[in-house]
């Protein structure tokens, strides 16, 4: 039998990585993708299919998109759009340019690429195509008000997509991830580093006796609730294999918890909670 094949984006470490080996060890036929080439090479020496794919860059996704078709004659079971990264600080302080920075790759990247998967999948009557949001697509937070508002974005888009690819044989899951051991954090401190002038800020006390430190904390410690990428991949199998694949994945107890929570209390209480995070 023809392996199925799964285009995975933002492979170089945590979640993708996981997924790719994990489903190349289930019998999947993987494409992992990296935004550098070190990354490919490294993949690669590792036994998986790998090349570049830069959501930054509507060029490189366009290549990445036709070496993958290259590579398949034309066919793709599966595309699960993963890879973003954080920029954390108040929303007063975030500069448009920033906004539209990370907006390019946590939302447009995504939507750039599945608008070229579909009509693939559209043609070949069926598909599975999973995108990873987060708990911070649901559930606005303090500091995270840009990450915030690229999930919320991506997750409107995708119920519609959902919707609308309902006959055609194509199925659309989302995976709503809460604290996972990878490295965002680490990822997020150039973002910051570059955008946010933190000293002028009316926060500036908060910048510094809370948020950089929890920026910059030690790699290692793990946050409450964290799980590790594989629980990610565990819903991700199933997006992919079930005959009825779930609307939404919610992973970690923080994230199962605050959609129940959103259900049933106010929202002024919902920002009581939160606001404790400031």
């Amino acid at each position: 039998m023809k392996k199925r094949t799964l285009l995975i984006t933002g492979c170089s470490s945590g979640i993708g990585f996981d997924g790719a080996m994990t489903l190349s060890k289930r019998g999947w036929r993987i494409l992992a993708t990296c935004r550098q080439e070190k990354d490919c090479t490294r993949l690669q020496e590792m036994g998986l299919e790998s090349f570049v794919l830069d959501y930054a860059s509507k060029e490189s996704i366009m290549e990445g998109f036709e070496e993958a078709m290259s590579r398949t004659d034309g066919s793709l079971y599966g595309l699960f759009n993963n890879g973003a990264h954080g920029l954390m600080a108040a929303v007063e302080d975030i500069p448009v340019e920033a906004l539209r920075e990370i907006f390019e790759v946590n939302f447009f990247g995504y939507h750039e690429l599945t608008k070229l998967v579909i009509p693939v999948m559209r043609k070949q009557g069926y598909g599975r195509i999973v995108q990873n949001s987060s708990i911070l697509g649901f559930i606005g937070v303090p500091w995270r008000g840009a990450y915030n508002a690229t999930k919320f974005a991506l997750e409107g888009l995708n119920d519609t997509l959902r919707i609308e690819l309902r006959n055609t044989g194509v199925h659309v899951s989302l995976i709503q991830p809460g604290p996972i051991g990878t490295k965002f954090r680490v990822n997020a401190r150039r973002h910051f580093a570059k955008w946010i002038d933190w000293e002028n800020s009316p926060f500036a006390d908060d910048y510094k006796n809370h948020l950089i430190p929890r920026l910059y904390k030690e790699n290692g410690k793990k946050d409450f609730f964290e799980l590790p990428p594989s629980s990610v991949t565990k819903v991700l199998i199933h997006a992919l294999e079930s005959k009825r694949p779930k609307e939404k994945y919610r992973v970690t107890f923080p994230t199962k918890f605050m959609a129940s929570i959103k259900r049933v209390l106010p929202t002024s209480a919902i920002d009581s909670i939160l606001a404790r995070q400031l």
